[in-house]
């Protein structure tokens, strides 16, 4: 099958100033990231506060551009495209964010939020073209008709995600980047979302990039899971397989950190060590031996991504 989103090592580096005395140094902040994703498929991106994940998805939303590496939408490689060509591709690929309460503009109603990005990029002939779009997208998230014209303050945390996500498909994206997009909301809501992003994807044949610290969430949503740790890409596989097996001993320890009622799937907790290493000053060879349990000396080299289906950065 095509993919249709594709990253080949995608790198995004920071130029940084730490002192008045002293030299710039250089943010690694995505390091040689790569990965395919197909229509109607979820990948799941997991990790660490500051492993990577939230540059990964200003990438992927062309909100910034690469460093280094290609990103294919299509085929077509929008790190080296023209300003035309971009800003065609953009439409392609939305996103949607973790704060429903931040990412709603105050002073516009929820008809106005909707029609907007139809405006901005031209489509429907007309105001009233353009409000029966974004009637039936407020309809087919699931709120009323009512509230077509009220303001982001009147609605639930939930509804105002249920808002943020049909605004981000009035443009009929093919991939839609999810950036925790439930952590915000209540426990009992999570659910409401999460089966409303399934239901979409079912009708609507849509590609999700799901970004979440919570693997229970995850387990739940996602065909292929990417682990990262420190800017790069540590586990890859379908998701049954990282789950069950999981062979690099960061995902092992994450896994081992994840509540589950059920005692087969119990593991013992692995604690790890020390702080995440600032990304300013990267450990040389594996990224992830300093806090090791299993370290050994060849982790001084940094290990290669490696594996048909299930791949893994590790030498044990």
């Amino acid at each position: 099958m095509t993919a249709l989103l594709e990253a080949r090592e995608l790198r995004r580096h920071y130029r940084v100033r730490r002192g008045w005395f002293q030299s710039e140094a250089t943010v690694h902040a995505l390091d040689g990231v790569g990965f395919s994703l197909q229509a109607g498929r979820t990948l799941a991106v997991v990790g660490e506060s500051g492993c990577g994940k939230s540059t990964l998805a200003r990438l992927l939303t062309m909100i910034e551009t690469p460093t280094a590496g290609q990103l294919l939408i299509d085929g077509e490689d929008v790190a080296h495209a023209d300003a035309a060509t971009r800003a065609r591709l953009r439409r392609q690929v939305q996103i949607v964010f973790q704060n429903p309460y931040g990412s709603l503009n105050p002073r516009q109603t929820v008809g106005d939020a909707l029609m907007e990005p139809l405006e901005v990029n031209g489509i429907g002939a007309h105001r009233a073209e353009r409000e029966a779009q974004a009637r039936a997208m407020l309809a087919r998230v699931g709120l009323r008709p009512e509230h077509f014209e009220r303001w982001p303050h009147m609605f639930s945390g939930g509804q105002r995600q249920r808002i943020a996500i049909a605004r981000a498909l009035m443009l009929r994206p093919r991939v839609l980047v999810l950036d925790e997009p439930v952590s915000a909301l209540d426990v009992s809501i999570r659910a409401q979302v999460l089966n409303l992003l399934a239901e979409l994807q079912r009708e609507l044949g849509v590609a999700y990039l799901f970004i979440s610290h919570d693997l229970g969430v995850v387990r739940h949503v996602a065909d292929e899971v990417l682990v990262m740790y420190l800017g790069r890409c540590v586990e890859q596989g379908p998701a049954a397989e990282v789950f069950e097996s999981p062979r690099h001993p960061y995902t092992q320890a994450l896994l081992s950190a994840t509540p589950t009622v059920d005692p087969a799937r119990r593991r013992q907790r692995i604690l790890l060590q020390g702080e995440l290493p600032s990304p300013l000053e990267r450990p040389q060879g594996c990224a992830f031996r300093a806090r090791c349990p299993q370290a050994h000396a060849r982790c001084g080299e940094s290990p290669a991504l490696e594996g048909q289906v299930h791949r893994v950065a590790c030498w044990l």
